[in-house]
This record gives C-alpha cells, structure tokens and sequence, in this order.
C-alpha cells in the first residue's frame, strides 16, 4: 500500500476493555464501525493509545486481527508493531503480516536508548525482514531517545519504509523531514496540536488521539488541508485545539479513554500502571469536546 493511499485522518484507536480489564471484542468492533460511518481515512490498530504496552503479544496480534476483520478493506489498517528488541518488533510486524494489516508502525526503542546507528540498523533489521509497509514513529518524549533527521532521511532509502510519525512536538522539525524527504516518502504528524498546520506544509496526514473523540471534524479538516482550503481547515483546527490540549491533560490514554465513554462507545476502563481520569480533570475534557461540539450525557 502506498502513502497515496494512507493520508488524512488516521485515528490511534482506543483498545475498548470490560471493567475487568478484558479486550472487549464487540466494543471494539463497534468502536471501528463508528469510525468508518465518521469518515476516519485509517485506523492505526494498538499504538501507545490502543495500550500496547499492557497488551501481551497474543492478544496484541488478535486485536490487529479482529480489526482488520472488522474493517475489511474499507479503510488502511497500519498495525503498531514496536517495541525496543528487534526481535520481538520483528515478531510483530510479522505477526501484522499475516494478520492482513495494511502496514504498520514501528517505534523507537525505548528505555535502552540506541545512538543514531543503532536506530538504523533496528529499523533496516525489521524492514529487511518484514514484507509489510513500514511507517517509522519519533517520539523522544515517551521513549527517551530522538531519531536526528538525517537517520530518518536515511531510513527514507529503504524500499519498505515508507513514511514517519513524527511527535517531537516541533513543526521545524517536520518541516525539515518534508523538505528533504524522496518521492513516495510521507510524513505524518504525531502532535495533533500541529497537525494543521503540518498537513499544509506538506505532511500527508496524522496519527490522531482527537480523531477518537471527534472523527467527522478531523476527517473534515485534513481533508481540506490536503485539498490547499488553508482557512477551511484553520477554522475547523481552531474549533478542535481544546480538544487537542484536554486529551493530554493526564498521559495519554487516560483522557481519551474518559472521553469515548462519556460517549457512550465503550468503558472506560484502562490497564494499570495507568488509572482512570482525576475527577479534577473531567470538567476540562468536558468543556473541550463541549467546544468542539461533542455530545456526551455525562458532560451536560
């Protein structure tokens, strides 16, 4: 699949789980139906924000699984396959494979902090060794280490590597990886605060947690940004930054999680070492999706 293809709003989707900490399949279902009927251009199947560090690798693979099943060739399916030992990230993004997930997504690895050489030979090693599209994801404030420009232009060269995320939370930065990224190789904005703003510079779309809460407005406004309706897509953009900011008002997936319950499409339930939403912080998400015209029951 090429990034012609995987553009626009691509939702980071929640992992719906029971209030026993099960996966709940049939939410999950549910949840990704939602999401096709709102217009979502691709769903990104357990990334930080589908909890993919509390997922052991079975039910890692079967969510992919029930996801591309749901989906059926509707929408992109890019699977989040990372992890910070090559080998388990290869075993993933095999496991993604044979799944039928349209690509995936691979992070840096965490917590041992690789120089710049060995981000490179990490992701060669997975790319070499899985025949999947693979989408390259920065974001050092998770996980510790940056992945310099250069390596990811370098990275660039690789057949099967097709795109990066990147969440460095610096619009200079995507812009230098636009500006000096060969054909075919696309950027996709990991900061939904400046995604906007990204997509008019030339990014091909986002990696979204808005896109959970509001799917209709995100799609509207990539859409125009890719189409060169500055202020169409500046309007809707203003209209979302609530949300934008609110969703991070605890790590993510906390607030996001709060929020599509408060929707009514799933629990909120979430897998320690993570915890609900703060009482103190449920206002806030209320006024941000109250201003981006989100109904919930529990915000009136």
């Amino acid at each position: 699949m090429s990034t012609q293809q995987i553009a626009g709003s691509l939702v980071a989707l929640v992992t719906p789980m029971t209030p026993q900490g099960a996966v709940d399949y049939p939410r999950l279902e549910r949840l990704i139906e939602f999401h096709i009927e709102q217009g979502t251009d691709g769903i990104v199947a357990v990334g930080t924000t589908g909890e993919s560090a509390t997922l052991d690798f079975d039910e890692h693979v079967a969510v992919i699984r029930a996801t591309v099943e749901k989906v059926a060739g509707r929408i992109p399916v890019i699977a989040g396959t990372g992890a910070n030992n090559t080998r388990e990230a290869i075993y993933l993004g095999q496991a993604a494979k044979e799944a039928g997930a349209d690509a995936h997504l691979s992070v840096t690895p965490y917590y041992n902090r690789p120089p710049q050489a060995g981000l490179m030979a990490h992701f060669r090693a997975i790319a070499d060794a899985v025949d999947l599209p693979l989408i390259l994801y920065n974001v050092p404030s998770r996980t510790g280490v940056d992945m310099s420009v250069e390596t990811t232009l370098a990275l660039a060269g690789h057949d099967r590597i097709i795109g990066t995320k990147e969440a460095s939370g610096s619009l200079a930065r995507m812009q230098a990886l636009i500006d000096g990224a060969p054909e075919g190789f696309a950027i996709y904005s990991g900061e939904d605060n400046l995604s906007c703003a990204a997509i008019l510079a030339g990014a091909k779309g986002t990696i979204s947690v808005t896109a959970n809460v509001a799917p209709s407005l995100m799609h509207r406004m990539t859409a125009a940004a890719l189409s060169g309706q500055a202020d169409e897509a500046r309007a809707i953009d203003d209209q979302l930054q609530p949300l934008h900011r609110e969703l991070f008002c605890q790590p993510n997936p906390i607030p996001v999680k709060w929020a599509v319950a408060a929707m009514g499409l799933a629990e909120s339930a979430i897998r320690l070492p993570l915890v609900p939403l703060m009482s103190e912080f449920e206002p806030r998400v209320c006024a941000a999706m109250q201003a981006a015209g989100i109904s919930a029951t529990i915000c009136r």
